[in-house]
């Protein structure tokens, strides 16, 4: 009963990573048709895949400088801030996000939604391989046109056409830092009229997006 119940797993692990390495090199080239995300959004979807060439520099700065300064540094984790979170948690302290662009590309693509460390180990099964694979022009390209960015809405483009109703081809600082620091809570997070914190975060982004490109912080997406 044990060595068959051994083989099982066994299969099932052989099933799993072949699997998801197949996706993940089909998706190196094909545009992500949908999403646990999306599937269980009650709102409906609303989205329009567009290639990071006819996606505004200006957004690409602004998440870098919102959600992930080091993009082009690590392979996929900062550590600092994965070690600096682990230090907030044992003293009982609020817990910084430590996940990168790369993670959040890994969740929004392959997995769902919420904790836990099942699904923690399984993001990072899929960051590491994305950042192997795919590479980090790919990973914004992808990260840019699934992440939520409002109700019902996924994607830069769905997202500058319901707030701006303009393309996401053409966007300006300020519209780009509003959409990048609405990311985190896109259902909750006002981007047309961002008020108090919002709009002070909103124009700290808009700042550091010029940091961002002068530093050559988005180097890696433009190689």
């Amino acid at each position: 009963m044990a060595i068959r119940f051994a083989k099982i797993i066994a299969q099932l692990i052989l099933w799993f990573v072949g699997l998801s390495l197949l996706l993940v090199l089909a998706f190196k080239w094909l545009p992500v048709p949908v999403t646990a995300t999306m599937l269980m959004d009650e709102n409906g979807i609303t989205k329009d895949w567009e290639p990071l060439s006819d996606i505004d520099p200006n957004l690409v700065a602004a998440v870098i400088a919102a959600e992930d300064g080091k993009f082009c540094e690590h392979s996929g984790f900062d550590t600092e801030a994965i070690e600096q979170a682990l230090q907030e948690r044992a003293q009982g302290q609020r817990q910084r996000g430590a996940s990168t662009i790369s993670q959040q590309t890994a969740k929004n693509v392959f997995l769902w939604q919420g904790g836990g460390w099942f699904r923690k180990g399984l993001e990072a099964w899929f960051t590491f391989w994305i950042e192997a694979v795919w590479g980090k022009q790919r990973i914004m390209e992808v990260y840019l046109n699934v992440a939520e960015t409002g109700i019902g809405t996924y994607g830069a483009e769905a997202g500058a056409q319901r707030y701006f109703g303009s393309s996401a081809a053409q966007l300006s600082r300020d519209q780009a830092s509003r959409m990048a620091v609405a990311l985190p809570s896109p259902k909750t997070r006002s981007v047309r009229n961002p008020g108090g914190w919002l709009a002070r975060h909103g124009n700290t982004i808009e700042a550091r997006i010029g940091v961002v490109k002068r530093d050559a912080l988005d180097a890696c997406v433009y190689e």
